[in-house]
């Protein structure tokens, strides 16, 4: 086996090539970020290898680096060469396991993460990513709520400046239909002159029948008694923001249909699972990646972060220890949002979550264990590509 360790940045990489001993084939060589440079990269593996390698025969490993790897890692993979990327909490662990010193540069880098591949203590599973196209869709569809949900707390601040009473007639200021009037009609001082016909048709058209003339007039009712002062730099600001928010869900639904169908091609069973969507499922895929790294259903739960920590010195053992929380912030996050699904679809999950609680357990953590109990779940659906079974479960 050949061992390449590479040390990334944005404009060159650092590389080394080792043997299965550790014996160093070629010293650590930098090569620019192009075409020139990852040609080299295999030249220089070619002549390690002495000749042409088959798929198998060389290991890549680096550390992950946000999307500075992203082209190399492709690239990697076209060639047949297995690439590892390394958390870096396990490569700074690493580092301060073999030396006090306190010594880091590129080449050493470099070198440190080719012998980490190599060493029985490095533990692949825990960084290895693949599904690249899901995954990129899946954290890019993160980003967009992350911005839809700021921009929704922004509309609750305006409507609680320009419309403070809609709140005590039950409507959501950022439910579809409200925004389709607030749109319209950017605070109580528009909505108090309008023609009560257009309210109406808002309001109804936007709520495919929920709310009629009734609640027009009420909501007109109440505009005519706001507290609220006309501010047209605010009117305009907040219906600018509804125009984001109603371009973000455009955007997201467009990336929900392209998951929906990677999710369907990848023929995955996780979707058999009462409460577990296409949207959850394609999350779990994209940042497992190939279930068979993983030994067992508590390696699937450490790459979680959903491991409790553990603290025992002499004689003390400390009982109550906080999640440890390290790993995939994606995968922890469509396991916990995935258990609490199932809870309400899932008539046993439900019961043990209400065991827990029972127990005296705080919901959160009474939903920590249940997450555990999914992800032995999801561990063999994916290792035998079978159904969920009830009966089972």
């Amino acid at each position: 086996m050949i061992y390449v360790g590479i040390d990334i940045a944005k404009n060159k990489h650092d590389c080394v090539i080792l043997s299965d001993h550790a014996t160093c084939l070629r010293p650590c060589f930098s090569l620019k970020n192009n075409s020139q440079g990852f040609a080299l990269l295999i030249n220089a593996i070619k002549e390690a290898c002495g000749g042409d390698f088959n798929h198998g025969e060389v290991k890549a490993g680096l550390e992950a680096t946000g999307h500075y790897a992203h082209n190399i890692v492709a690239f990697l993979n076209s060639n047949g060469i297995d690439t590892t990327i390394f958390n870096p909490f396990l490569v700074n662990q690493y580092r301060k396991s073999r030396s006090l010193r306190k010594t880091k540069t590129d080449k050493a880098d470099a070198m440190l993460i080719a012998e980490l591949l190599i060493s029985t203590a490095a533990n692949p599973a825990t960084s290895s990513y693949h599904n690249q196209e899901m995954k990129t869709l899946c954290r890019y569809r993160f980003s967009l709520v992350k911005q839809r949900s700021k921009l929704k707390a922004d509309m609750s601040r305006y409507v609680d400046l320009l419309f403070p009473e809609l709140g005590s007639l039950g409507l959501n200021p950022t439910s579809s239909s409200v925004m389709a009037m607030l749109k319209e009609l950017p605070g109580a001082s528009y909505i108090s002159i309008c023609n009560i016909s257009q309210l109406t048709d808002i309001l109804s058209s936007s709520s495919r029948g929920r709310y009629g003339k009734e609640t027009a007039e009420q909501v007109k009712a109440m505009a005519k008694e706001s507290i609220a002062t006309a501010n047209k730099a605010l009117s305009y600001i907040m219906s600018d923001t509804i125009e984001q928010i109603c371009l973000l869900n455009k955007r997201i639904a467009k990336i929900d249909g392209e998951l929906k169908n990677e999710v369907e091609k990848s023929g995955t069973k996780l979707t058999s699972i009462p409460g577990i969507g296409f949207c959850i499922a394609s999350v779990i895929l994209a940042e497992i990646g190939d279930i068979n790294l993983f030994s067992s259903a508590d390696k699937l739960q450490a790459f979680a972060g959903l491991d409790p920590s553990t603290f025992q010195s002499g004689n003390f053992t400390a009982s109550h220890t906080h999640m440890v929380k390290r790993g995939s912030a994606y995968l922890r996050w469509a396991i916990m949002q995935g258990a609490r699904l199932c809870s309400l679809n899932n008539l046993k999950y439900k019961q043990y979550l209400d065991k827990k609680i029972k127990e005296g357990k705080h919901y959160n953590s009474a939903l920590g264990h249940l997450s555990k109990k999914l992800i032995r779940l999801i561990f063999h659906l994916l290792k035998e590509n079978e159904e969920y079974d009830p009966k089972v479960a």
